[in-house]
Protein backbone atom coordinates (compact mmCIF):
# COMPACT_ATOMS: atom_id res chain seq x y z
CA UNK A 1 0.00 0.00 0.00
CA UNK A 2 2.46 2.61 -1.12
CA UNK A 3 0.87 6.05 -1.18
CA UNK A 4 3.35 7.81 -3.41
CA UNK A 5 0.94 7.52 -6.34
CA UNK A 6 -1.16 10.39 -5.02
CA UNK A 7 1.82 12.38 -3.68
CA UNK A 8 3.95 12.56 -6.76
CA UNK A 9 6.80 14.63 -5.38
CA UNK A 10 6.72 13.94 -1.63
CA UNK A 11 6.78 10.82 0.49
CA UNK A 12 4.33 10.87 3.40
CA UNK A 13 5.45 10.12 6.96
CA UNK A 14 3.11 9.65 9.92
CA UNK A 15 4.83 10.55 13.22
CA UNK A 16 3.19 9.06 16.32
CA UNK A 17 4.39 10.30 19.72
CA UNK A 18 2.60 11.54 22.84
CA UNK A 19 5.32 14.16 23.49
CA UNK A 20 4.37 17.36 21.61
CA UNK A 21 7.98 18.61 21.67
CA UNK A 22 9.19 15.50 19.83
CA UNK A 23 6.31 15.74 17.36
CA UNK A 24 7.22 19.36 16.57
CA UNK A 25 10.94 18.60 16.32
CA UNK A 26 10.46 15.66 13.99
CA UNK A 27 7.79 17.37 11.92
CA UNK A 28 9.93 20.47 11.40
CA UNK A 29 13.03 18.55 10.33
CA UNK A 30 11.21 16.06 8.12
CA UNK A 31 9.29 18.88 6.47
CA UNK A 32 12.57 20.65 5.75
CA UNK A 33 13.90 17.37 4.35
CA UNK A 34 11.10 17.24 1.79
CA UNK A 35 8.61 14.87 3.42
CA UNK A 36 4.90 15.43 3.84
CA UNK A 37 4.32 14.95 7.58
CA UNK A 38 1.21 13.80 9.42
CA UNK A 39 1.00 13.75 13.23
CA UNK A 40 -0.73 11.64 15.86
CA UNK A 41 -0.51 11.88 19.64
CA UNK A 42 -1.72 8.38 20.55
CA UNK A 43 -2.45 4.94 19.16
CA UNK A 44 -6.10 5.51 18.31
CA UNK A 45 -5.27 8.66 16.38
CA UNK A 46 -2.38 6.88 14.65
CA UNK A 47 -4.65 4.17 13.28
CA UNK A 48 -7.12 6.78 12.03
CA UNK A 49 -4.43 8.97 10.44
CA UNK A 50 -2.77 5.98 8.78
CA UNK A 51 -6.04 4.88 7.20
CA UNK A 52 -6.84 8.43 6.13
CA UNK A 53 -3.50 9.45 4.63
CA UNK A 54 -1.91 6.08 3.74
CA UNK A 55 1.63 7.28 4.55
CA UNK A 56 4.70 5.70 3.02
CA UNK A 57 6.29 5.27 6.47
CA UNK A 58 5.03 5.33 10.05
CA UNK A 59 7.38 6.51 12.82
CA UNK A 60 5.96 5.09 16.04
CA UNK A 61 6.71 5.65 19.73
CA UNK A 62 6.23 2.67 22.06
CA UNK A 63 5.44 4.27 25.44
CA UNK A 64 2.09 6.00 24.99
CA UNK A 65 -1.00 6.22 27.20
CA UNK A 66 -4.03 4.19 26.21
CA UNK A 67 -3.10 1.96 23.28
CA UNK A 68 0.68 1.65 23.54
CA UNK A 69 3.02 1.36 20.58
CA UNK A 70 3.07 -2.44 20.59
CA UNK A 71 -0.72 -2.68 20.37
CA UNK A 72 -0.82 0.11 17.77
CA UNK A 73 1.76 -1.71 15.66
CA UNK A 74 -0.16 -4.97 15.95
CA UNK A 75 -3.38 -3.30 14.78
CA UNK A 76 -1.61 -1.49 11.94
CA UNK A 77 -0.09 -4.75 10.73
CA UNK A 78 -3.55 -6.19 10.20
CA UNK A 79 -3.74 -4.10 7.01
CA UNK A 80 -0.81 -1.67 6.68
CA UNK A 81 2.10 -3.20 4.74
CA UNK A 82 4.49 -0.24 4.35
CA UNK A 83 7.49 0.35 6.67
CA UNK A 84 7.11 1.11 10.37
CA UNK A 85 10.08 2.59 12.25
CA UNK A 86 10.03 2.44 16.05
CA UNK A 87 11.26 5.53 17.89
CA UNK A 88 11.66 4.63 21.56
CA UNK A 89 13.51 5.55 24.74
CA UNK A 90 13.88 1.83 25.51
CA UNK A 91 17.21 0.34 24.44
CA UNK A 92 16.62 -3.17 25.77
CA UNK A 93 17.14 -5.88 23.19
CA UNK A 94 14.04 -7.78 24.29
CA UNK A 95 11.91 -4.72 23.53
CA UNK A 96 13.54 -4.33 20.11
CA UNK A 97 12.96 -8.00 19.34
CA UNK A 98 9.34 -7.79 20.47
CA UNK A 99 8.69 -4.80 18.19
CA UNK A 100 10.42 -6.44 15.24
CA UNK A 101 8.53 -9.66 15.93
CA UNK A 102 5.20 -7.84 15.73
CA UNK A 103 6.14 -6.25 12.41
CA UNK A 104 8.42 -3.23 12.82
CA UNK A 105 11.03 -2.71 10.11
CA UNK A 106 13.54 -0.62 12.04
CA UNK A 107 14.21 0.66 15.56
CA UNK A 108 15.79 3.96 16.65
CA UNK A 109 16.55 4.77 20.28
CA UNK A 110 15.92 8.16 21.92
CA UNK A 111 17.75 10.52 22.12
CA UNK A 112 18.18 10.44 18.37
CA UNK A 113 19.56 12.55 15.58
CA UNK A 114 17.03 13.99 13.17
CA UNK A 115 19.42 13.46 10.27
CA UNK A 116 19.70 9.78 11.14
CA UNK A 117 15.92 9.49 11.35
CA UNK A 118 15.50 11.10 7.93
CA UNK A 119 18.16 8.80 6.48
CA UNK A 120 16.46 5.72 7.87
CA UNK A 121 13.10 6.85 6.51
CA UNK A 122 14.63 7.31 3.06
CA UNK A 123 16.24 3.87 3.31
CA UNK A 124 12.92 2.29 4.29
CA UNK A 125 11.17 3.92 1.33
CA UNK A 126 13.91 2.73 -1.05
CA UNK A 127 13.53 -0.82 0.26
CA UNK A 128 9.78 -0.73 -0.24
CA UNK A 129 10.10 0.68 -3.76
CA UNK A 130 12.81 -1.84 -4.68
CA UNK A 131 10.73 -4.76 -3.51
CA UNK A 132 7.59 -3.47 -5.23
CA UNK A 133 9.48 -3.09 -8.50
CA UNK A 134 11.50 -6.29 -8.38
CA UNK A 135 10.74 -8.94 -10.95
CA UNK A 136 12.99 -11.97 -11.37
CA UNK A 137 12.81 -13.71 -14.74
CA UNK A 138 15.70 -16.19 -14.46
CA UNK A 139 14.93 -19.44 -12.60
CA UNK A 140 11.95 -17.82 -10.90
CA UNK A 141 11.02 -20.87 -8.76
CA UNK A 142 13.29 -21.83 -5.86
CA UNK A 143 12.36 -25.09 -4.12
CA UNK A 144 13.58 -25.59 -0.56
CA UNK A 145 12.18 -28.61 1.24
CA UNK A 146 8.43 -28.27 1.68
CA UNK A 147 8.28 -24.65 0.56
CA UNK A 148 8.93 -22.82 -2.69
CA UNK A 149 9.59 -19.22 -3.57
CA UNK A 150 8.12 -17.82 -6.78
CA UNK A 151 10.49 -14.92 -7.37
CA UNK A 152 8.62 -13.71 -10.42
CA UNK A 153 5.27 -13.41 -8.63
CA UNK A 154 6.83 -12.63 -5.23
CA UNK A 155 4.82 -15.42 -3.62
CA UNK A 156 5.78 -18.18 -1.23
CA UNK A 157 4.08 -21.56 -0.84
CA UNK A 158 4.38 -24.29 1.76
CA UNK A 159 2.90 -27.67 0.83
CA UNK A 160 1.16 -25.88 -2.07
CA UNK A 161 -0.55 -23.41 0.31
CA UNK A 162 0.34 -19.73 0.01
CA UNK A 163 2.21 -18.35 3.02
CA UNK A 164 1.70 -14.72 3.96
CA UNK A 165 4.97 -12.92 4.61
CA UNK A 166 5.59 -9.33 5.58
CA UNK A 167 7.48 -7.15 3.15
CA UNK A 168 10.70 -7.45 5.15
CA UNK A 169 10.33 -11.21 5.68
CA UNK A 170 9.98 -11.69 1.94
CA UNK A 171 12.90 -9.41 1.13
CA UNK A 172 15.13 -11.40 3.49
CA UNK A 173 13.96 -14.73 2.08
CA UNK A 174 14.48 -13.48 -1.46
CA UNK A 175 18.08 -12.47 -0.65
CA UNK A 176 18.73 -15.97 0.64
CA UNK A 177 16.92 -17.57 -2.31
CA UNK A 178 18.81 -15.78 -5.08
CA UNK A 179 22.00 -16.88 -3.33
CA UNK A 180 20.71 -20.36 -2.48
CA UNK A 181 23.42 -22.69 -1.21
CA UNK A 182 25.78 -19.82 -0.42
CA UNK A 183 26.53 -18.43 3.01
CA UNK A 184 25.30 -14.85 3.32
CA UNK A 185 27.09 -12.92 6.06
CA UNK A 186 25.19 -10.82 8.56
CA UNK A 187 26.48 -7.66 6.94
CA UNK A 188 25.59 -8.82 3.41
CA UNK A 189 22.04 -9.63 4.44
CA UNK A 190 21.55 -6.44 6.43
CA UNK A 191 22.78 -4.27 3.58
CA UNK A 192 20.84 -6.25 0.99
CA UNK A 193 17.54 -6.01 2.88
CA UNK A 194 17.81 -2.82 4.95
CA UNK A 195 20.36 -0.83 2.95
CA UNK A 196 24.03 0.27 2.99
CA UNK A 197 23.58 2.19 6.25
CA UNK A 198 23.18 -1.11 8.12
CA UNK A 199 25.62 -3.79 9.18
CA UNK A 200 25.63 -4.26 12.95
CA UNK A 201 21.93 -4.82 13.71
CA UNK A 202 22.17 -8.61 13.97
CA UNK A 203 19.12 -8.77 16.25
CA UNK A 204 17.05 -7.79 13.21
CA UNK A 205 18.25 -10.88 11.39
CA UNK A 206 17.68 -13.19 14.36
CA UNK A 207 14.12 -11.98 14.70
CA UNK A 208 13.16 -12.22 11.04
CA UNK A 209 14.91 -15.56 10.52
CA UNK A 210 12.95 -16.88 13.51
CA UNK A 211 9.74 -15.66 11.89
CA UNK A 212 10.60 -17.26 8.55
CA UNK A 213 11.41 -20.56 10.22
CA UNK A 214 8.15 -20.47 12.16
CA UNK A 215 6.19 -19.96 8.94
CA UNK A 216 8.16 -22.23 6.60
CA UNK A 217 10.11 -24.93 8.41
CA UNK A 218 8.43 -28.20 9.41
CA UNK A 219 10.23 -28.02 12.78
CA UNK A 220 11.34 -24.41 13.43
CA UNK A 221 13.49 -25.51 16.39
CA UNK A 222 15.48 -27.84 14.10
CA UNK A 223 15.55 -26.05 10.74
CA UNK A 224 16.61 -27.96 7.66
CA UNK A 225 16.38 -25.20 5.03
CA UNK A 226 17.13 -21.82 6.62
CA UNK A 227 20.42 -22.62 8.29
CA UNK A 228 22.58 -20.64 10.70
CA UNK A 229 26.30 -20.44 10.05
CA UNK A 230 27.48 -19.63 13.61
CA UNK A 231 29.22 -16.29 13.88
CA UNK A 232 28.97 -15.71 10.12
CA UNK A 233 25.43 -15.52 8.78
CA UNK A 234 22.71 -17.66 7.18
CA UNK A 235 22.27 -19.99 4.21
CA UNK A 236 19.24 -21.35 2.36
CA UNK A 237 19.68 -25.06 1.74
CA UNK A 238 17.90 -26.40 -1.33
CA UNK A 239 17.52 -30.08 -2.18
Amino acid sequence: MTSMNHRQDKSGVLVVDDDPKIRRLVATHLGQSGFEVFLAANGEEAIYQASLHQPDVVVLDLAMPGIDGFETLSRLREWYTDPVIILSATDQEQEKVRALDIGADDYITKPFGTEELAARIRAAIRRAERLAGTTDTTDPIVQAGSFEIDLSARLVYRDSEEVRLTRTEYDLLRSLAVNAGKVMTHRQLLQSVWGPEYGEETEYLRTFVKQLRRKLEEDPSRPKQILTEPGVGYRLFIN
